[in-house]
């Protein structure tokens, strides 16, 4: 069995890590290797699903707290969509570490020596026992725009599906199902091991008591079949990098009447050309004139609803940080918004004509340092030094 990789070195942190670090670290990396900016590159695809299952573990709590003390045996391998939610956070049953150890290199048809003791594996004892179907994970790159106020997107994607030729249950129509002829309808064989007897699921009919007379020639004996699905999913506003959607039974089916898994949609929103995000504030920065800055005055600036009008008091100075209220990103859970933070930079002009050359001049001579109060402060801390 593969050694999986420490999560905490997937994302390139520290096991002292906040959560705000995991979060920084996982935006990073996902925008690294998403599929849509490494077409065709596998290894950059694998290397996405790992940091994201990677996050998906440590930016919880309790599946932390877990995986520091049990490492990667603390949680289910699953289907693609790793842990369901329906099940408490996708941790094992209390036996289930032991398993993994008991059964390695145990082969055979039904389990390794655990399951022969305790009778698990297969689902013995169970006639029809149905098995459940996997989760399945979609990751979605939206915009910030998109992400602000909330979007309908139509996915596409392949799963297993119920055959519509056997009615998943995978016997060719007319054919039936009839009592294995091993386990005689059991589901389970007993065997003996000195002077212990144990039982063990039917390697001929994996526990469920019955086999197939004549397989579907649709889904060979299956009762599932791959098919290209599209569905329709709603985003919330306020989502970000990392949020995860859940749409309950568009996983894989299950077989022979086991429960269909569910879908997990993993949002990651692209980078913004002006905008940065800080949780629901949203930060940019602008360059003004000199002249407005130290004149005072209003101008506009973009938000991600439209313009809005910015005051800059007179002598307003270079790395000054305003706040818009109410103008970042709406909260996930609803209520409320984040504001806009906008840090402004005053330009010094170039390429000055000769009248405006002459113009700064004249106020250099007239201004001194009389409203220059940064530099005056400055120079009185700094005349010991000359």
């Amino acid at each position: 069995m593969a050694t999986k990789e420490d999560y905490y070195s997937l994302l390139g942190v520290e096991k002292t890590a906040t959560e705000e670090d995991l979060k920084k670290a996982y935006r990073k990396k996902a925008v690294q290797y998403h599929p849509d900016k490494n077409q065709g590159n596998k290894e950059a695809e694998e290397m996405f699903k790992k940091v994201s299952e990677a996050y998906e573990v440590l930016k919880d709590p309790q599946k932390r707290a877990a995986y520091d003390r049990y490492g990667h045996a603390a949680f289910q391998a699953g289907g693609a969509a790793g842990p369901r939610a329906g099940g408490g956070g996708g941790f094992h049953d209390p036996f289930d570490i032991f398993r993994e150890v008991f059964n390695q290199g145990g082969g055979g048809g039904g389990g390794g020596i655990f399951e022969e003791f305790f009778g698990g594996g297969g689902g013995g004892g169970g006639r029809d026992s149905g098995r459940d179907g996997s989760d399945l994970r979609y990751d979605l790159e939206i915009s910030l725009e998109d992400a602000a106020r909330g979007i309908e997107k139509e996915i596409s994607f392949r799963k297993a599906v119920t055959c519509e030729r056997c009615d998943g249950s995978g016997a060719e129509p007319g054919s039936k199902k009839v009592t294995c002829p091993t386990c005689r309808g059991s589901g389970q064989i007993r065997r003996s091991g000195g002077i212990i007897t144990f039982t063990q699921a039917c390697p001929t009919c994996g526990g469920s008591g019955s086999k197939i007379e004549k397989p579907c020639t649709a889904c060979k004996g299956e009762g599932r079949v791959a098919k290209t699905t599209k569905l329709n999913v709603r985003i919330p506003p306020g989502v970000d990098t990392g949020s995860r959607l859940r749409s309950v039974g568009n996983g894989e089916a299950g077989a022979a009447g086991g429960q269909a898994g569910d879908l997990y949609i993993v949002i990651s929103v692209k980078d913004h050309e002006i905008f940065e995000r800080q949780n629901d504030d949203l930060f940019c920065e602008i360059p003004i004139k000199f002249t407005l800055a130290s004149l005072g005055g209003s101008i506009e600036v973009p938000t991600l609803t439209g313009k809005a009008a910015l005051k800059i008091p007179v002598g307003t100075q270079s790395g000054t940080t305003f706040r818009l209220k109410a103008k970042g990103m709406p909260n996930l859970r609803g209520g409320h918004h984040g504001d806009q933070l906008v840090r402004v930079h005053v330009e010094v002009p170039t390429g000055l004509s000769p009248e405006q050359r002459k113009k700064l001049e004249e106020f250099a001579q007239i201004s001194g340092e009389a409203n220059e109060p940064m530099a005056k402060s400055f120079f009185e801390k700094a005349k010991k030094f000359f």
